[in-house]
């Protein structure tokens, strides 16, 4: 029996209202979300909760969104990540894609955007997840 694995989501962005708005938006899709205010707050839950994909703001106080995408992708590099901004700019975006970032969106984004794009993050790490198992699973069979 396959047990399908249901995503969970981490928003980090220092707006508040946001992060409310958008957690309840994606509990009536069905989708568990957990919010963190800041960057180091991210990487502090990230060490206690499961979490499969972060939607993470490029511009926040403190530790910006392409530092903490740094960080996370040190600790958790099969971590799925979607870089957020309201201020869109070329070089953020490249920096952020060569930081590791899954993909890029725009505030405001639409709801069913942000879900699509988390699902296929979610999917791509599960594919990801379930070749490092394959590969694991013949390295001991073949000792």
């Amino acid at each position: 029996m396959v047990t399908m694995v249901k995503m969970r989501i981490m928003l980090v962005d220092d707006e508040e209202r946001f992060l409310q708005t958008t957690q309840k938006l994606l509990a009536k899709h069905g989708y568990d979300a957990v919010t963190a205010a800041s960057g180091s707050e991210c990487l502090e839950k990230l060490e206690k909760e499961l979490v499969h994909v972060v939607v993470l703001d490029v511009k926040m106080p403190g530790m910006d969104g392409v530092e903490t995408l740094k960080r996370i992708k040190q600790k958790f590099p099969l971590m799925e990540v979607i870089m957020l901004t309201g201020h869109a700019t070329t070089e953020s975006a490249v920096e952020g894609m060569k930081s590791g970032a899954t993909d890029y969106l725009v505030k405001p984004t639409d709801i069913d955007v942000l879900i699509a794009k988390a699902e296929e993050a979610f999917k791509r790490r599960l594919d990801l997840e379930g070749k490092i198992q394959m590969a694991e699973a013949l390295k001991t069979s073949s000792i």
